[in-house]
C-alpha cells in the first residue's frame, strides 16, 4: 500500500520530469529551511538563488514556474522575505506584467499580416543569402516594436506550415491529418535528400529570425521584458532609451548582419543550405492557390491589421499611454474590426503569455529575498570599487554570463535594483546610474544568445513543434549561435569600453539628452 502510494505521488510530483530532477527539487525544499534557521539566512538565500537559476537552467526538463514556484513559496514561508515585499515588488513592476499580458496578447491577432509578410520573403527572395539578411532584420525590426516570443511564433507559424505543405506532397498523403514526424512514406531516396535539403534551409532561417529577434529586442523599451524594468527604474519614456542604447545597439546590429552574411556566403557553422527548386515550386503553387482564394474580407483584414500596426509603433515612440494599455487598444482595434466577437477565440491570444508572466512573477518573490536578505551586497561592493569605466565593463561582463546560464530576465532585473539601491545610497551618481543601466541592458541582451536557457524567444523555438520536425536539438542551437555570440558580446563590449561614454556626452551636446543633474 505504501510503495503503491508513494510511486503514485512521485509520478504526479512534477509530472514527466525526471527522476533524478525531481529527487532535487526535493533536497532543495528539505535542507532551505534548515540552512536558513541554523546556519545563516544570507546563506539560505544564496542557496535560494542557486537553486532557482537551476530551475531556469533546467527548463527543458520541467518549466521553471513550478520548481521554481515552490522554492519562492517556501521562501515567504520560512521568513525570507514577506508578502507585502512581494506585493511591493509587483506593484512596482505592474508595467511589465501589463506588458506581457496585454502587448503579447494583442500581437496575436496581427499573426495573419505577420503571416503573409514572412511568406511573401521566403517565396520571393532567390537569394538565400539576401533571404536570410531579410529574415534577420525584418525580425529585428518587428521584436523591436513588437514582441521577441511573439515575432518568432509567427516565424515558427510559417516554417511549421511550408514543411507541411512539402511533405504531404513528398509523401503522397494529401487528404486528412498527417504525421509529418513520420517520413515512412518518403520512399523514394531522391525526396527524402530534398526533406533533409528542406530541414538544413529551414534551420538556418529559424536560426537568423531568433538572433534578430535580440538584435531588435535590445533596443528599445518594449523588446524584453527586463528592458522595460530598467526603462522605468532609470525613468526613461520610449524614445529615450532609444537612443541610449544606440551607442551599443548600432555597432551591434551592424556587426550581427554581417555576420549572418559571412556565416551564409561561406556555409559555415550549419549555414549556407539552399531553398531545393522542388520545394520551392510546391510552395509557390500552393500561395498562388491561396491568393486566389483569399476573399475581400480578409483582404480587409489584413489592411486593418497593417493600419494598427502602424498606430502601435507611432503610440510606442510617442509614449502616448503605458506600454500595456496601448497593448490593450491593440486587442480592441484589431478583433473589433476583424470580426473576432467570441469569448474563446479571445482567451487563445492570452495562452502564450500567461504563463510567462506567472514566472515573472515568481522572478519579483525571488527578488524580494535579494533584497531583504541583501545578497548582492557584497558583489556590488566589489564592482563598485573600480573605476567608472571598469564597472560598466564588469557589469556588462557578470550580467552577460548569469544571463547565458539562467535567463536575462531574472538577471536584469536584480542588477538593475542593486544599481538603483546603489545610487540611493550615494554610492554613485546619476550619471554613472545611468551608464550601469545601459551595461546592464546590453549585458543581458547580447551575450545570452550563446544558449536557449538566456533567451526565451530561442528557448520557444528549441520547445516547439518545429523543432524536432527540422532536427534542431540544444547542441545544435549552442553551435549554429556560437558566431552571433562571440561577435555580439565582443563587439557590445568593445562599445560598452570606448563607445558609451564619449556618445553620450555628444547626445548631451546636441540636446538629444537632458543631462543628469545629480
Amino acid at each position: 500500500m505504501d510503495n503503491t502510494f508513494s510511486r503514485a505521488f512521485s509520478r504526479n510530483f512534477l509530472g514527466n520530469a525526471p527522476e533524478w530532477y525531481k529527487v532535487a527539487i526535493l533536497v532543495f525544499l528539505l535542507i532551505n529551511p534548515l540552512v536558513f534557521l541554523f546556519v545563516s539566512p544570507f546563506v539560505a538565500g544564496w542557496l535560494l538563488v542557486i537553486e532557482f537559476i537551476f530551475t531556469l537552467s533546467m527548463a527543458l526538463k520541467c518549466y521553471p514556474l513550478l520548481p521554481g514556484g515552490l522554492l519562492a513559496l517556501e521562501a515567504v514561508l520560512i521568513g525570507m522575505t514577506t508578502p507585502e515585499q512581494v506585493s511591493h515588488e509587483i506593484a512596482a513592476n505592474l508595467e511589465v506584467l501589463l506588458l506581457l499580458i496585454f502587448m503579447v496578447a494583442g500581437i496575436y491577432f496581427m499573426k495573419q499580416l505577420l503571416l503573409f509578410v514572412f511568406t511573401k520573403l521566403l517565396l520571393n527572395i532567390r537569394s538565400k543569402t539576401a533571404l536570410s539578411l531579410a529574415f534577420c532584420i525584418a525580425s529585428a525590426f518587428l521584436s523591436a516594436f513588437l514582441d521577441a516570443l511573439t515575432v518568432i511564433a509567427v516565424v515558427i507559424s510559417v516554417a511549421i506550415g511550408f514543411y507541411g505543405i512539402y511533405h504531404r506532397v513528398a509523401s503522397g498523403v494529401m487528404e486528412g491529418d498527417t504525421n509529418l514526424s513520420d517520413d515512412s512514406q518518403l520512399r523514394n531516396v531522391g525526396r527524402r535528400a530534398i526533406l533533409e535539403q528542406f530541414r538544413a534551409f529551414l534551420r538556418s532561417l529559424m536560426m537568423h529570425a531568433g538572433v534578430g529577434t535580440a538584435l531588435g529586442g535590445v533596443m528599445t523599451m518594449v523588446g524584453e521584458p527586463q528592458n522595460l524594468i530598467i526603462a522605468k527604474n532609470a525613468g526613461w519614456n520610449f524614445g529615450e532609451f532609444l537612443i541610449r542604447m544606440a551607442p551599443i545597439t548600432l555597432p551591434v546590429f551592424i556587426c550581427g548582419v554581417m555576420t549572418c552574411y559571412l556565416v551564409e556566403r561561406f556555409h559555415v557553422f550549419g549555414y549556407g543550405t539552399r531553398l531545393p527548386k522542388r520545394v520551392r515550386q510546391v510552395l509557390r503553387d500552393y500561395d498562388r492557390k491561396e491568393t486566389a482564394q483569399r476573399t475581400r474580407q480578409e483582404r480587409i483584414r489584413l489592411i486593418v491589421q497593417a493600419a494598427v500596426g502602424i498606430w502601435l509603433i507611432v503610440a510606442l515612440a510617442f509614449h502616448l499611454a503605458e506600454v500595456g494599455l496601448i497593448g490593450l487598444s491593440v486587442i480592441i482595434l484589431t478583433t473589433s474590426f476583424c470580426g473576432v466577437t467570441d469569448e474563446h477565440a479571445i482567451g487563445k491570444a492570452f495562452q502564450e503569455s500567461l504563463p510567462f508572466t506567472a514566472l515573472l512573477t515568481v522572478f519579483f518573490s525571488v527578488v524580494a529575498v535579494i533584497i531583504d536578505q541583501q545578497l548582492f551586497s557584497p558583489i556590488i561592493r566589489f564592482v563598485l570599487q573600480a573605476s567608472p569605466d571598469n564597472q560598466l565593463t564588469l557589469f556588462y561582463l557578470f550580467n552577460g554570463l548569469l544571463s547565458a546560464i539562467s535567463d536575462n530576465v531574472f538577471v536584469g532585473t536584480v542588477y538593475i535594483h542593486e544599481a538603483k539601491s546603489a545610487m540611493e545610497a550615494g554610492i554613485v551618481s546619476l550619471q554613472q546610474y545611468e551608464m550601469l543601466a545601459v551595461a546592464i541592458n546590453t549585458g543581458t541582451n547580447l551575450p545570452s544568445v550563446a544558449t536557449p536557457n538566456g533567451q526565451a524567444a530561442f528557448l520557444f523555438l528549441l520547445t516547439s513543434a518545429l523543432a524536432p520536425l527540422i532536427r534542431l536539438s540544444y547542441g545544435r542551437m549552442v553551435w549554429m549561435a556560437l558566431p552571433y555570440t562571440i561577435v555580439l558580446t565582443l563587439t557590445g563590449l568593445l562599445c560598452v569600453e570606448f563607445l558609451l561614454h564619449p556618445v553620450t556626452d555628444l547626445f548631451y551636446q546636441w540636446n538629444w539628452l537632458s543631462a543628469p543633474v545629480g
